[in-house]
């Protein structure tokens, strides 16, 4: 009779999710954090597959709230990229993409967190603020702001 084996522990998924520019920067930023876990990535910037190499790039399309179409498309997307993925953690610096991410990600019951841009001195953004109602976490890189929003601070990325 063979050994009682423990199933092996599959490693963390995590879906990192941004925008293209400042966003994307940010969140390469944070990799170190990933360290140990099974990172897909998704985005709008097609070269971006050549930054994290050999990780899974997924592509969505870029929205705001002034594209309402390609708002819908975005979100249509990303409904697939995280029923696919199925991911444990869902991270992201912004913008629209990742706010609809994690509102999906909940949906499936995973563990949220929304990371608002450096560049958001004053308030949160508005992707920050919608998150703030879905994500398990929302972070300032600011401490005033955090103090004034109710996210947190726990630093800055850059």
């Amino acid at each position: 009779m063979p050994p009682f084996r423990r199933p092996l522990r599959r490693k963390r998924r995590v879906l990192a999710v941004a925008s293209g520019g400042g966003h994307w920067v940010q969140l390469l930023r944070l990799r170190p954090a990933f360290e140990g876990a099974e990172v897909h990535y998704a985005t709008v910037d097609p070269s971006a597959r050549e930054t994290v190499a050999p990780a899974p790039v997924h592509l969505y399309p870029d929205a705001n709230k002034d594209t309402k179409l390609r708002l819908l498309l975005t979100a249509l997307r990303l409904a697939v990229i995280v029923a696919r993925v199925r991911p444990d953690v869902v991270i992201s610096t912004g913008a629209a993409g990742g706010y609809l991410a994690i509102r999906m990600a909940r949906l499936l019951g995973a563990r949220t967190v929304f990371l608002d841009s450096i560049a958001n001195t004053r308030q949160l953004s508005v992707s920050a603020r919608l998150a703030q109602r879905a994500a398990d976490l929302v972070l300032s890189q600011w401490p005033a702001v955090a103090a004034r929003s109710g996210a947190e601070y726990r630093g800055a990325v850059l």
